[in-house]
């Protein structure tokens, strides 16, 4: 059975030689406190104080911690503490387990105004590292996928395939779903509001040329943003974490070639497929609501569609998306590789990943359609 911590004491000439005995172990914690604080109780008042630590019997982390905070208060105080006989084990513990002080410094209050410009000018510097950063990353990118087309035998085509399977197949349910849906409502709110004016029959052309142009592509590509970009950041994030990709470098493969290229290239297929599938869906549903709400018949509705429609304005939807696949992987991508090795650093960056994408795919339609139109297409 473990003895108690304890200590003895005895007077020297210059100096007070507190004699530790006993197990200074966390097992007695309540007894560890009590003999730490009479430790410095027996101290004060002495001009030296010297620790023998050769008769304890054990000691952990805790104990070597408490003597140590023990001698650095006697020494804050203006004693001269330090050890004396110790075993070597006891000294490279007692050196490893220090005391040291938490200090905390006071923050000077700042002005309102000043912290609001320090964040705005902070965030600002972020966003021009982000595109920099976008930029070097999109480099590497369009590299790696040269080198694959170029070294045919360096392409992953099955890799790409089991992307698209995941990205386009399995996620068109949802997206078909959400444009039908969506096709409706518009179907149905113009044709609610043009019949105060007798023309309800222009419906047609508000869910063709809105569909074609903004809302198929839009909507599919902030689906795909929350849907598959945040698992692309996930996968890669947790493939950093569990340091996979430094044993992909350590094999002296590229993690863009192997891990980022296939993905971006799922990407570039998949989106334009899922938008072309969005338009079918909203046209769809807005038939439907036509015909049964608006008493607009199939016949009517197709006429009043081909004459309100062109070619342009298919393309347009479909141009869009391969540069809305690209945005969303390069920032996928990155994001996932971003991660540090916690858990809530890779929630951090899906989330990042997925707030991200979704702003830059608005950017994106924004920026086309200001150039659409000053192009007149």
């Amino acid at each position: 059975m473990q003895t108690a911590p304890a200590f003895t004491s005895e007077r020297q000439a210059e100096a007070l030689q507190l004699t530790l005995t006993g197990a200074w172990t966390i097992e007695a914690s309540a007894a560890l406190e009590s003999a730490a604080q009479a430790l410095l109780a027996e101290g004060q008042g002495a001009r030296a104080v010297i620790f023998d630590l050769n008769s304890i019997e054990r000691i952990d982390t805790a104990g070597a911690w408490l003597i140590d905070r023990s001698r650095d208060a006697l020494n804050r105080s203006g004693i001269d503490a330090r050890y004396g006989a110790a075993r070597p084990e006891f000294a490279l513990l007692l050196e490893e387990a220090q005391f040291r002080p938490v200090t905390t410094s006071k923050q000077k209050p700042q002005n309102l105004f000043v912290s609001i410009l320090a964040d705005v000018g902070e965030t600002m510097v972020g966003a021009g590292r982000s595109m920099w950063s976008g930029v070097a990353f999109l480099g590497e990118v369009i590299a790696s996928i040269i080198r694959a087309f170029t070294h045919p035998a360096r392409f992953r085509g099955t890799s790409v395939v089991a992307h698209v399977e995941t990205f386009a197949f399995r996620g068109l349910p949802i997206i078909a779903l959400i444009n039908f849906l969506v096709g409706c409502i518009v179907a149905q709110q113009s044709i609610f509001q043009l019949q105060k004016f007798g023309a309800a029959t222009f419906a047609v052309d508000l869910i063709g040329i809105l569909t074609l142009r903004e809302l198929a592509v839009l909507l599919t590509s902030i689906m795909v943003a929350g849907r598959s970009g945040s698992a692309i950041t996930a996968e890669l994030g947790s493939m950093k974490m569990r340091e996979e990709i430094d044993a992909l470098r350590v094999m002296g493969l590229d993690p863009i070639d192997v891990l980022v290229v296939p993905r971006i290239i799922a990407l570039l297929i998949s989106l334009p497929l899922l938008t072309f599938m969005a338009d079918m869906s909203a046209i769809f549903g807005g038939l439907l609501v036509a015909w049964t709400y608006g008493g607009i018949s199939p016949d009517v509705f197709f006429s009043r569609l081909q004459d309100a429609i062109g070619m342009n304005t298919f393309l347009v939807g479909m141009i869009k998306a391969p540069f809305m696949a690209l945005v969303i992987g390069m920032i996928a991508a990155m994001e996932g590789l971003a991660t540090q090795g916690s858990a809530e650093s890779l929630g951090r960056q899906v989330t990042s990943s997925v707030v991200k994408s979704i702003f830059m795919v608005i950017v994106v339609d924004g920026v086309f359609a200001m150039f659409f139109a000053a192009i007149r297409y």
